[in-house]
């Protein structure tokens, strides 16, 4: 897969973040199409057969794909997979068959079991995709814990937005779904994302552009914290201008 099919199917399938990597650099972009595909096809891999066992066999496939990529194995010959293993290092796919395994969740209809699973899951998907793209991107080891934080309110504000589509399709997503129960995991998005932003200084330059597609999640948090009923309603999603205009915003001030 080239680096322009890469970007067709993020564009495709998950759009927020196509639209946040076409304003980065073309040096990032070249890094985080191919990682933002790789997510796309963990993702849907559950999704796509009501059939478990067929939707593990997919999420193993992805699995193989990260180890052959952090062994230094032969890459098997998928599209996808040359593009990716010209831009990670072992630690970098070590992140991702974490995330692939975190996907198992949303094969099944089992409620998490407790907060630690609920704060696990999203640290295993959007908090090891965002530092993954933030380690391929040359951040140091320093800047790990901003980076989780901020994918942490992601996390959070992507789940909130699900939640209609998760209840349809028969999943629990949320520990507490009742307005007070949706107030407090906003509010500790926003603590999170807070948390980041007060070690802004430990996220390197070359680095930001993975925070890019953190760029819907503040408006998100603030609205299901100010009303929890929008949830439910599935009633988070800003107008198309306003949208574009707050990440016009980030990426032209870098305060994100």
């Amino acid at each position: 897969m080239t680096l322009d099919a890469c970007a067709a199917l993020v564009e495709r399938a998950d759009p927020d973040r196509f639209l946040a990597t076409m304003a980065a650099p073309p040096a990032a972009r070249r890094v985080l199409f191919p990682l933002y595909a790789f997510n796309v096809e963990v993702s849907r891999a559950p999704w796509v057969t009501e059939e478990p066992m067929i939707a593990e066999m997919r999420l193993q496939f992805w699995r193989d794909v990260a180890d052959e990529i952090g062994a230094g194995k032969p890459v098997r010959a998928h599209e996808m997979v040359a593009p990716l293993a010209a831009i990670l290092r072992p630690e970098g796919a070590r992140l991702l068959d974490e995330l692939a395994a975190a996907r198992r969740w949303d094969i099944y209809k089992d409620a998490f079991e407790d907060q630690a699973h609920f704060d696990a899951y999203l640290n295993a998907t959007s908090g090891n995709l965002i530092w993954a793209a933030a380690r391929a991107l040359g951040a140091a080891d320093t800047a790990e814990a901003p980076m989780r934080d901020f994918g942490f309110a992601m996390g959070v504000a992507g789940m909130l937005r699900a939640v209609p589509e998760l209840e349809a399709r028969g999943r629990v997503p949320l520990l507490d779904g009742t307005p007070q129960g949706v107030r407090d995991l906003a509010g500790r998005g926003l603590a999170a994302l807070a948390a980041a932003r007060a070690r802004r200084g430990d996220v390197p330059k070359l680095a930001r552009p993975a925070l890019y597609a953190g760029w819907r999640a503040e408006v998100t948090l603030k609205a299901a914290q100010d009303l929890p009923e929008r949830v439910i309603e599935g009633k988070l999603d800003e107008s198309e201008f306003a949208r574009r205009a707050r990440l016009l915003w980030i990426t032209s001030s870098g305060r994100w």
